[in-house]
């Protein structure tokens, strides 16, 4: 999971662990090719709340984890020209780091479908997964990013 020097996963609650299983199963999939019934059952029989390899994956709202990862999938086509669009022009989405791609999916997945939950919930949640992952650049692009599609989407930005 996270490298040495970086900075630990602490997800404070099951939705939390779900986000942060999510980011890693879209992470499978993109790089892998895994399909998502495939690794949706993979999770949640071996992964969420289980100990895998020595790694102790945390207890997980299952539910939000499978609507996460499906709903991802499912609504690919709107995501990616979102988070591309929210990108600098010369950045395409291909050239972004497959974890770092799965964290905006995901995150644009929530800002779009989840109006329950506020904006601020979902763009400071997933920039301490991306603070999991990496060092500070890419928690900053997640950040902009999100802030940018939820200003777009909803008209409003993280208080």
């Amino acid at each position: 999971m996270a490298k040495e020097g970086e900075h630990p996963v602490k997800p404070a609650n099951q939705r939390g662990a779900a986000r942060l299983a999510a980011v890693q199963a879209l992470y499978q999939m993109d790089v892998g090719g895994t399909g998502v019934l495939e690794v949706v059952a993979e999770y949640e029989a071996h992964r969420l709340g289980q100990e895998l390899d020595g790694d102790t994956y945390l207890k997980a709202d299952a539910s939000w984890f499978r609507s996460i990862v499906a709903g991802v999938v499912r609504d690919q086509v709107k995501i990616d020209p979102l988070i591309r669009a929210s990108l600098q022009e010369d950045w395409p989405l291909s050239r972004l780091d497959s974890t770092l791609r799965a964290i905006l999916r995901a995150g644009t997945f929530e800002i779009l479908e989840r109006k329950d939950v506020p904006v601020a919930v979902i763009v400071t949640e997933y920039v301490e997964i991306a603070h999991a992952f990496f060092g500070e650049e890419e928690p900053r692009i997640v950040n902009a990013v999100l802030d940018r599609i939820a200003k777009q989407v909803r008209g409003e930005t993280k208080k």
